[in-house]
């Protein structure tokens, strides 16, 4: 079909009722369905049954996007296992017996959160809990727990391969490599070398050791240190969301969690090494397959050691496993309707007519900073990182192809972009559990973080605008020195510097208060 102007009606449906209704599912689904009707002549009985049997049915059966499904399921099964096994729990206990200062208290969190890499919902679950009474202890805010919780939540997830955002990531990057003809690099190279340039999420990790060490706050932020400084914290706002995979299992031991951890890793490469990685390329199913077998001998490692310890029965890990394996879902028909959506567009000649619209006006090195900034308007709209992978990518892979565009930090724009929404919006579901892990109302997070968040989104999007300028992985490593420059600024003369208590410091303004 000739690129004309109803090419793009799927893709600004898409966009606009996504952010109008925040459902990506529905979203995608009426996307899809208008440009079916399109190439259809507009017969909805006709573009109904091709929708099913053209587009989706035919991407599920797609040996490549099936193994994508089926290995999502058992990222699923494993992560409610390692949740509910009290494995990560303890681990995070025996790391907080180490804090005796605010500034170590505050860093033992952030450790925690980068640890409990598997799940963002997982770090907000786990190590809010655990963290909370010690923040409370050494007079640190709650919206400062859930600052770091949140910082260390997606931030971390987004730069992983082998977990459920990587793996889900990739099924959106091949997609659109095999409709444009792409052959010299598949989608876990191209994850790879794009993580160096996920500039926003780097800056995020290094952000918060940063403003614990330098002791330095400003804004709401430091109102709310202040108040704890006195002892008065912020409770819950709002309705109270359901805590009981919060309790804490005082039985268990870190091994729970460290020695599946190994399995997975000892599996993974065990069977990756002898096919040359990772001087040799790995086709993409078997890199699948190795990650699915890593999967499941974790699993089974867990289970054992969840009865070993007491912490369940086998049929009841068992139980709990077979329930996570629906646990991504929602992921699983986001990613067959976006793909769907891309053999639509593909037919429609949706990035064709983008690519001849944008070549005149606007030029290939703006690209990566162009993608940050409508993914992250779109994503802090909507409240979703993956749903803006999935709309957001099919455009910037093909554009970035045709204009000449750094592809690798093209890539790392739409995932940078994507991951501010889900770490600031109010109606995402992560800042939601971060707030609530730490005990804090929704909004009063919200407005602590979003200054923060906001010094490194504005860091980023100059960042992606030199990257797309000298494509070097320099540019990062200056953005985290502008960073540290920025809020050592921002902070001297906005803010102000808040006392480093130890333990004893405490226990005298205890006994201050007592009197």
């Amino acid at each position: 079909m000739e690129p004309s102007i109803l090419s793009i009606i799927p893709i600004i449906l898409t966009i606009g009722l996504a952010v109008w209704t925040r459902n990506v599912i529905l979203s995608l689904f009426v996307g899809v369905l208008s440009g079916v009707l399109i190439i259809h002549g507009g017969h909805p009985i006709e573009s109904i049954q091709s929708l099913f049997s053209d587009y989706v049915l035919t991407n599920m059966m797609d040996s490549y996007n099936a193994g994508i499904c089926l290995l999502l399921v058992f990222i699923g099964g494993f992560v409610t296992l390692i949740e509910k096994s009290g494995g990560a729990e303890a681990f995070a206990r025996s790391v907080a017996k180490f804090v005796n200062t605010r500034h170590k208290t505050q860093i033992a969190a952030w450790i925690g959160g980068i640890l409990v890499f598997f799940s963002e919902l997982g770090t907000p679950l786990i190590v809010g809990p655990i963290f909370t009474p010690i923040f409370e202890k050494m007079r640190i805010s709650k919206e400062k727990l859930a600052w770091v919780l949140d910082t260390t939540a997606s931030p971390v997830c987004v730069l992983i391969p082998f977990i459920g955002w990587g793996v889900y990531s990739m099924g959106l990057i091949q997609t659109e490599f095999d409709n444009l003809g792409i052959t010299d690099v598949n989608d876990w190279t191209a994850f790879i070398k794009a993580i160096p340039f996920q500039i926003y999420p780097i800056l995020c990790l290094i952000m918060v050791p940063l403003v614990a060490m330098s002791g330095r706050e400003f804004g709401a932020m430091a109102r709310a240190e202040k108040k704890a400084m006195k002892g008065v914290f912020s409770e819950l706002g709002g309705e109270e969301l359901d805590r009981k995979n919060m309790i804490l299992n005082n039985n268990v031991s870190p091994l729970v969690a460290l020695i599946p951890l190994a399995v997975l890793f000892v599996t993974l490469f065990g069977i990756l090494i002898p096919l040359g990685f990772p001087t040799t390329p790995v086709p993409g199913g078997q890199f699948r397959i190795a990650l699915i077998t890593g999967y499941l001998f974790a699993a089974i490692t867990m289970i054992i050691l969840m009865k070993y310890y007491k912490v369940n029965t086998i049929k009841g890990g068992l139980g709990i496993y077979l329930k996570g394996c629906g646990k991504l879902f929602d992921c699983i028909m986001m990613l067959m309707l976006a793909w769907s959506l891309s053999t639509v567009g593909s037919e429609l000649g949706t990035s064709a007519y983008i690519v001849g619209l944008a070549k005149d006006t606007i030029p290939a090195w703006s690209v990566p900073a162009i993608i940050f900034l409508v993914g992250a308007i779109m994503s802090f709209a909507t409240g979703t990182s993956w749903g803006t992978f999935a709309i957001v990518m099919p455009i910037a892979i093909p554009m970035a192809y045709a204009l000449g565009a750094p592809l690798y930090v093209t890539i790392a724009a739409v995932l940078s972009g994507g991951l501010f929404g889900d770490h600031c919006s109010p109606v995402s579901d992560t800042t939601i559990l971060a707030a609530t892990g730490a005990g804090c109302g929704l909004m009063e997070h919200m407005w602590t973080q979003l200054p923060y968040a906001l010094i490194v989104a504005g860091i980023s999007l100059v960042g992606f605008v030199i990257a797309g300028l000298v494509n070097n992985v320099i540019v990062t490593v200056l953005c985290a020195v502008a960073l540290v420059a920025v809020y050592l600024l921002v902070s001297k003369a906005k803010g102000e510097k808040i006392e480093n208590l130890t333990a004893e410091d405490v226990e005298k303004l205890d006994a201050e208060l007592a009197v």
